[in-house]
């Protein structure tokens, strides 16, 4: 059980997994430090035991003092579509290099840092080379530490659904790769359970392992559409990775070669939580619907 005065200093909350991240710290009334660039974006995560702080992490000296008093820092700083000129290794790494450095001018007890599931054995792709050249100065750092591997948030498999709405779903391959992605609500309870837990790694999935195939059914049944699944050759995969590495820049390819890299192969982790796709995709849909 975490003592209720540790603060929490947490960097990313306006993202999908941060924001989970935030609201659970809040629930446990555990004191928190958020670090935005946009303090607007954050007023949602407003809460009596939260600070919101103005920074940005890829400015070193906007951190400066932020730190003081701070048990743990939870980081769930990155970027998929890189964007305002900045590059995964400019945030990806250094961003999070600047909150390491800082943590440990300021005696920090604990860096939490979430990465990717199986990262490590895909560091020849641009956005994993970037995190796991921060987590190779995390685990060098003499700071206690714990490295959070999911394979794949819920809000990821929203790319299904906006397939799914067009009536056609297409996979690489047979549709049998299988995997298990996690909501972040269940994520977030896991990150912040972390801050007490002695493992340096954790991997981590949702509780459905499904294949290709049926996460693409569930989707198309979400939207009340005929089961259309096409396949394509993964020899069409591969060609478009070439394609797209050759003659467009990092901030083009870096998304698509990620994941159709690591849509080839089964990534099943260790099961958690009690979010079901199923049910998110419907209630993707009703949202939609209620809206439009």
């Amino acid at each position: 059980m975490m003592e209720k005065d540790r603060t929490v200093l947490l960097a990313g909350a306006t993202g999908y997994l941060g924001s989970y991240i935030a609201k659970e710290l809040a629930a446990r009334q555990i004191p928190t430090k958020i670090l935005v660039r946009n303090t607007e974006k954050a007023k949602d995560l407003k809460s009596d035991c939260t600070e919101i702080i103005k920074a940005e992490v890829t400015k070193p000296e906007t951190l400066n003092g932020h730190f003081e008093g701070v048990d743990t820092v939870i980081s769930t700083v990155g970027i998929t579509r890189q964007k305002d000129g900045l590059t995964y290794m400019d945030v990806d790494y250094r961003a999070n290099k600047n909150l390491l450095e800082e943590a440990k001018k300021a005696r920090v007890r604990k860096f939490i840092y979430i990465s990717v599931l199986n990262g490590n054995l895909h560091r020849n792709l641009k956005i994993l080379a970037a995190k796991e050249a921060f987590v190779d100065e995390l685990s060098a750092s003499g700071l206690e530490y714990t490295i959070i591997r999911p394979n794949g948030f819920f809000s990821d498999m929203k790319d299904f659904l906006d397939m799914a709405k067009k009536g056609k779903i297409y996979l690489f391959g047979n549709g049998e790769q299988k995997f298990n992605p996690i909501h972040g609500r269940d994520l977030a309870i896991a990150c912040v359970d972390a801050i007490e837990s002695e493992k340096t790694e954790i991997n981590i999935g949702g509780p459905d392992i499904l294949t290709q195939n049926e996460v693409a059914e569930l989707a198309l049944l979400a939207c009340g559409k005929p089961i259309n699944i096409i396949h394509l050759p993964h020899w069409l995969r591969k060609f478009v990775i070439w394609v797209l590495r050759t003659f467009t820049s990092s901030k083009t390819y870096g998304p698509v070669e990620f994941f159709l890299t690591l849509l080839a192969d089964d990534a099943i982790a260790p099961r958690c939580g009690g979010h079901r796709l199923a049910a998110f995709f419907q209630k993707e849909v009703d949202s939609l619907t209620a809206t439009s």
